[in-house]
């Protein structure tokens, strides 16, 4: 069976890779967006640290996922950050709703527990710590902090090197790929998908609605800002865990890398609006340096604007939509995440045969 996958994020390529060494002839169209949401993620693998009420099926899939990561970046040569996430909040509120997730998370009626991602947490367990507790570890918190959770299980990739990994892994699998000429404008639809192909899979994010009538009206460009800061000589070096605020409400992580951290990400329902924002950078600054203070002195290296793939319920849509296609779209956060797990789901569609 031939099959063609369109699009060339962490998805498209996880699935073509997966599939390939499934022993499908694979092909896949790279769309060539610089705002592709993994190209522009922080790279976070935390499914705890994401977790919120309402979602309770993205997390459970998060967490299953996460099991597969550490075999999964093996294969790939990729390194993982694995001290886990900090996720602390600066006022009553923020602490308030780091209850709840841990709560939710503890709860023996969800079931998050017993699923077998949760075997990377130390005591399959998650607490919350007081401000003293929290700064035990992790020393350069801000005074504004009042409380936190640890996860001890979560990890973090360096989104790039992933990308760059699973390039180089789906062409020493025999996967061909093709990038269209002049990038891919929102509302078009890329030509490189032959009909002779025998099964297409739609991984192209946010840009999934406009290729075919039933993601149409479902998947939709959610809007996000990031910013990438270097650690300059005098400045405290970058923190060796993910860190990720709630200051008054809002959402604000820093994920490390080994010369400085990823700040993100605002979330904006805009369409495919690609300017950086004022507003959005402040914010982001204004959050994060409220976390960690230290990262006032580093340098502010990259501003830019990433769409994840929305779906109505942040759930993803992997299932065929009709004979010969597959939908593997809709990741929302959670696409870098989410992507193993994807992969082994589409390849079981593939093994399956068509709809």
């Amino acid at each position: 069976m031939e099959v063609a996958v369109v699009g060339g994020g962490v998805i498209g390529l996880s699935v073509a890779w997966c599939a390939a060494r499934a022993g499908f002839s694979v092909s896949v169209c790279d769309l060539g967006s610089p705002h592709a949401g993994s190209r522009v993620a922080g790279g976070m693998l935390a499914p705890v640290a994401e977790a919120w009420h309402g979602e309770e099926t993205v997390t459970a899939q998060g967490v299953e996922a996460l099991a597969l990561w550490p075999e999964f970046a093996a294969a790939l040569g990729v390194e993982l950050f694995n001290d886990g996430t900090i996720t602390v909040g600066t006022s009553p509120g923020d602490v308030a709703d780091l209850r709840r997730i841990v709560e939710l998370f503890n709860n023996p009626g969800v079931g998050l527990l017993n699923n077998p991602g949760a075997g990377l947490l130390n005591d399959r367990r998650v607490e919350l710590l007081n401000s003293r507790a929290i700064r035990q570890l992790e020393p350069s918190l801000g005074p504004a902090v009042r409380g936190g959770m640890f996860v001890p299980g979560d990890l973090a990739v360096d989104n790039r090197a992933l990308l760059s990994a699973l390039h180089k892994a789906c062409v020493e699998a025999g996967v061909k790929i093709e990038s269209t000429v002049d990038g891919f404008a929102p509302g078009s639809r890329p030509t490189t998908v032959q009909a002779r192909r025998a099964v297409t899979v739609i991984a192209a994010g946010a840009w999934s609605g406009s290729l075919h009538p039933a993601l149409e009206d479902v998947i939709r460009p959610v809007k996000g800002e990031i910013l990438r800061l270097s650690w300059r000589p005098g400045a405290l070096p970058p923190p060796t865990r993910t860190i990720r605020g709630s200051v008054s409400g809002r959402s604000v992580y820093l994920v490390p890398r080994k010369d400085g951290v990823v700040v993100g990400a605002t979330q904006y329902e805009a369409g495919f609006d690609t300017d950086v924002t004022v507003a959005g950078v402040r914010d982001l600054l204004r959050d994060a340096e409220t976390v960690l203070p230290g990262i006032a002195e580093y340098a502010l290296t990259e501003a830019a604007v990433g769409f994840r793939a929305g779906s109505p319920d942040n759930v993803p849509i992997v299932r065929w939509l009709e004979p010969g296609v597959i939908a593997a779209t809709g990741h929302h956060r959670n696409g870098l995440l989410l992507a193993p797990h994807t992969a082994a789901l589409v390849v079981e569609l593939l093994k399956g045969g068509s709809a």
